[in-house]
């Protein structure tokens, strides 16, 4: 096969607005995979505005933002189009499109339902591309994504005094991952440390933005946790971090929480896990996929229940233990093997019709 893919995020801020951790990080390693793993195909990467030999099979748009254009218009007959969820249009109530986001939505809906193929990371979220695009639920299909193999439990050193001591860390701490959008649920998670009187580390490129739009409902979150945040010690905003940083920290953590209201995937679950750190979550949107029987279930919307599991995990060396290895065996169910593998199936299945 010959496979044209979009990479127009890694040089275009405007395209994919999550470069730094969500797309960037699918692509990258979509990318890598494919040319590992199935090298026998052709493979065009391309950004908006080359052109493309129109010798290709199918064309793959591995990005998609439901209130931005961020589809060109296709000249090919088979294209394939990745969407990691739809939470925005799940609740709308907390990410109002605004007039001009309501009309590109209009316009992005369509082409999703001419698609060829959608590729996207859960059942959940297969759901509602179903439900709410209109799009029939033969052409969606359900591919995991995978945490990086650099994601791992390390062997003994001194890596955990190194990176406590680069970023001033307590010896023992709650480590949250991740970006401060409504759906992930921040200030409940925040009251919920507070009450039980133990660190957070926060770590997620937003979280130490200075320069955003503070009138922007879609920024409301980061407003409270900025608020909330403010001369208590015990929360600890790190922001973006390298990626062996962000391993050691996984390491050292007591454990991981992801207290999300709603998820399309959560990959912050799988790099915990594979790490070796206890996870406590909650059961909102495609988590329970990720999880499986691995982690602490809480109630999303009860700031009580997600202290108490916190507490309970934290306090409690066997059950951390006995997470820990769940989790290692859980994560081994994601990898990007079955990532590519799965992707070429539905390129193939598309050249198929």
């Amino acid at each position: 096969m010959k496979i044209a893919i979009d990479i127009t995020p890694f040089t275009d801020k405007r395209v994919g607005s999550h470069r730094v951790r969500g797309t960037g990080f699918y692509l990258e390693y979509l990318k890598r995979s494919l040319l590992k793993y199935h090298p026998d195909n052709e493979y065009i990467f391309f950004t908006r505005g080359e052109s493309v030999d129109k010798s290709v099979n199918l064309i793959h748009y591995p990005y998609f933002e439901p209130f931005f254009n961020t589809l060109p218009r296709s000249n090919f007959s088979k294209t394939v189009i990745t969407v990691h969820d739809l939470t925005p249009l799940v609740f709308p109530k907390y990410f109002p499109a605004g007039i001009r986001g309501s009309f590109n939505w209009h316009i992005q809906k369509l082409k999703l339902r001419q698609a060829s193929g959608i590729i996207t990371d859960s059942y959940s979220s297969q759901n509602d591309i179903v439900g709410i695009a209109g799009v029939e639920k033969e052409k969606v299909d359900v591919v995991y994504l995978a945490a990086a193999d650099e994601f791992r439990k390390l062997d003994r050193g001194d890596w955990k005094d190194k990176i406590i001591q680069k970023y001033s860390l307590p010896e023992e701490f709650v480590l949250y991952v991740g970006d401060v959008t409504w759906n992930k649920n921040l200030p409940r998670l925040i009251h919920a440390v507070k009450e039980i009187n133990l660190s957070l580390v926060m770590v997620g490129k937003t979280l130490t933005e200075k320069l955003f739009n503070a009138k922007n409902p879609w920024n409301k979150d980061l407003l409270e946790v900025n608020k909330l945040a403010d001369g208590d010690r015990r929360i600890i905003k790190l922001g973006f971090v390298s990626t062996d940083d962000l391993v050691s920290l996984y390491n050292s953590a007591v454990l991981f929480v992801m207290p999300s209201l709603y998820e399309g995937f959560g990959l912050p679950i799988i790099e915990a896990m594979q790490c070796g750190c206890p996870v406590v979550t909650t059961k909102g949107g495609s988590i329970t996929e990720v999880g499986g029987d691995a982690v602490f279930y809480v109630d999303e919307y009860d700031t009580q229940s997600i202290a108490r599991g916190i507490s309970e995990v934290f306090f409690t060396k066997k059950m951390q233990d006995e997470l820990s290895l769940k989790g290692l065996q859980q994560a081994k169910k994601f990898n990007w093997k079955k990532t590519a593998d799965k992707t070429i199936g539905v390129y193939k299945k598309v050249l198929s019709t």
